[in-house]
């Protein structure tokens, strides 16, 4: 390590940066940060940046103190998006003890990332909510200056969300509704998560922000403007709320990780549809842009059957 890595703050990823968010982050931080991360699987992009790899599960952490030494910023990204409840409480303790440690050796920043509000049903019962709040409280109940960032839809290349809707109906010329789609939506870009990060990290405000991009679409006029750039004319298969939400159970007893049950329920509760963030020195990136490029790079890949 050269004088001027080790000049350089350390900022502390618990979660692979190999994720949506996780890239951004990397991309984000690397310049001016010396970092380190704690994950169970190698990342390839940390290994070309000099990233500081601990190979361990985050749940079987049971001393952070040695991991926290320097450290000026704690970034957690670590969690899942289905699971048992065994499996969300032991990487919350883990979590949670990481908090404690912090808390205890007074770690200058701690950043989170979270979840926006869902229906009331599934953050008292669903593990993925009820353990991912129980981090929150434990952050909010500490000495430290933290920063309990809420995102709501990401977008990135490679995104597993409209990545993968623009794909659908490029192969399919139609796509599923569920309910009559006039819940809203404000996609916001990975790219604008991570300079959010920064910011409140380093504001040490004691803040727990929701935050959403620049343009608060609704549901259909979304992917209406998906199939438009597609070259397509819009077509749905319409399903009402209820059956909506037994389609997404059902893909989920055939193995299926496409989409869960709960993110169905949560999409038609019209709560992901969170204020733009304000406060950046540039521009939140609109999504229309990214859903350009995107449908550009299908339209040379996918030629659609009878053309």
């Amino acid at each position: 390590m050269s004088p001027d890595d080790r000049s350089r703050p350390i900022l502390l990823v618990v979660g692979g940066c190999g994720g949506l968010v996780g890239r951004a982050i990397l991309k984000e931080f690397s310049t001016d940060h010396e970092i380190r991360s704690v994950h169970r699987h190698a990342v390839a992009a940390e290994g070309h940046l000099g990233v500081r790899w601990l190979a361990t599960d985050v749940a079987r952490v049971t001393d952070w103190a040695p991991v926290l030494e320097g450290v000026r910023t704690v970034l957690t990204l670590a969690w899942y998006r289905q699971g048992s409840a065994r499996r969300f409480r032991r990487l919350a303790t883990g979590l949670v003890r990481l908090i404690e440690t912090a808390d205890r050796l007074d770690v200058p920043r701690f950043a989170h990332v979270s979840v926006p509000d869902a229906p009331e049903r599934l953050e008292r019962e669903l593990p993925y909510l009820a353990f991912k709040r129980v981090v929150d409280r434990a952050l909010e109940s500490s000495r430290l200056n933290y920063a309990i960032v809420r995102p709501t839809m990401l977008f990135a290349d490679h995104d597993r969300l409209l990545t993968v809707m623009l794909r659908t109906m490029a192969r399919y010329r139609r796509f599923p509704m569920f309910g009559d789609g006039g819940y809203h939506v404000s996609p916001l870009s990975a790219r604008d998560l991570a300079r959010i990060v920064r910011r409140e990290a380093e504001r040490g405000a004691r803040s727990n922000v929701t935050v959403g991009g620049p343009d608060r679409w609704v549901y259909r006029s979304l992917t209406d403007r998906m199939f438009e750039a597609l070259g397509l004319a819009p077509r749905y298969v319409a399903f009402s709320p209820a059956n909506s939400v037994r389609l997404a159970r059902f893909l989920e007893t055939l193995g299926s990780s496409l989409l869960y049950e709960y993110e169905v329920e949560w999409l038609l509760s019209d709560r992901l549809g969170v204020p733009a963030y304000v406060g950046l020195d540039r521009s939140l990136e609109p999504v229309g842009p990214f859903l350009e490029e995107q449908a550009a790079r299908l339209r040379r890949r996918v030629r659609a059957p009878g053309r």
